[in-house]
């Protein structure tokens, strides 16, 4: 891991300042037809806006620019099947170095696509966590490259942290703040600033039912893995990563669940009312919002929407 401590908030404002240039300050909209049916006043942060179509622009671009110079030379690795392999492409790119990526055969052909676009080299494997990781490591071991996780990473973190910073730069007094919860980065991102710049707003991660390893984990006080996850939020099918599980255990106030139907609800909502595209992943946290109404009732919720990139051939409606 690059950082050995979790970053303090000059070094999150440092990251914003950095990654400036390469991402877009994504805008916060309101809508009073949700806010109606919701029983409470929100505020969505527009991350399906952001470059790549999601927040993991922040991230990667974030531990690309934070590399040492003979680090560059080699370039950079991960595997992903989606929104980070398509970041973490076009962040190399901007730098001007090469990104090798490891993406299952299985991978959508609209995340493929992307990744291609902004120059990534595609090295792919079987459908396997244990594929994922082996041709990695034979990646980096031929081509000296620096791995950069997903959301394991200190870097990482840091950056996607920058999208809540950006909420709180608003001025608007938050009761609560949610994140959908996968691998866990931009959760612990969004709990480390705010407990930084407001401890008394409550932090809520929201999962799908189907692919409930935080919610599992948050209860039982340890981390429990994943087993063949079914969910329509594709986004939200990693397990959650360590340093991540400590940040949510010491930063988060609860993990809400939400099925798939309740996805393609919340998801249809934002379609209809807002007039905006989002990828299912990103339709949790309303979902969670509008099944558990009466805890949020008159509240002020900023909710962050991670992205946009949904194959719009395989609409759930």
């Amino acid at each position: 891991m690059s950082q050995k401590s979790k970053p303090s908030l000059s070094d999150i404002r440092r990251a914003h300042e950095r990654i400036q240039p390469f991402i877009h300050r994504t805008p916060i909209l309101t809508n009073s037809a949700i806010d109606e049916i919701a029983g409470c006043k929100i505020f969505f942060k527009c991350e399906n806006f952001q470059k790549v179509g999601a927040f993991k622009a922040r991230g990667a671009a974030n531990a690309v620019l934070k590399l040492r110079p003979e680090e560059k030379e080699k370039g950079v690795a991960t595997h992903s099947s989606g929104n980070h392999a398509a970041a973490l492409a076009r962040a190399a790119s901007v730098a001007g170095i090469k990104a090798y990526i490891v993406m299952p055969s299985n991978a959508p052909e609209i995340k493929k696509k992307a990744v291609r676009s902004y120059g990534g080299d595609i090295i792919e494997c079987d459908p396997t966590l244990k594929a994922r990781e082996s041709t990695l490591e034979e990646v980096v071991k031929k081509t000296g490259a620096r791995f950069i996780p997903p959301f394991e990473d200190w870097d990482v973190i840091e950056g996607q942290a920058t999208c809540a910073l950006e909420m709180w730069e608003e001025g608007i007094a938050f009761d609560t703040l949610m994140a959908p919860v996968g691998g866990g980065g931009l959760l612990g991102g969004t709990a480390l600033v705010t407990h930084y710049l407001s401890p008394n707003t409550a932090v809520i991660a929201a999962e799908p039912s189907g692919a409930d390893d935080a919610y599992q984990s948050f209860k039982a006080g340890k981390r429990v893995p994943m087993e063949g996850p079914q969910t329509i939020a594709d986004g939200l099918l990693t397990s959650m990563g360590g340093i991540n599980f400590d940040l949510m255990m010491e930063h988060v106030d609860d993990v809400l669940t939400v099925d798939d139907g309740e996805i393609i609800e919340a998801m249809r909502l934002i379609y209809e009312r807002m007039k905006i595209i989002i990828e299912p992943s990103c339709a949790v946290p309303l979902a969670a919002l509008l099944k558990n109404k009466d805890r949020f009732m008159g509240q002020k919720v900023g909710i962050i929407l991670s992205g946009g990139n949904v194959d719009l051939g395989k609409l759930p409606f």
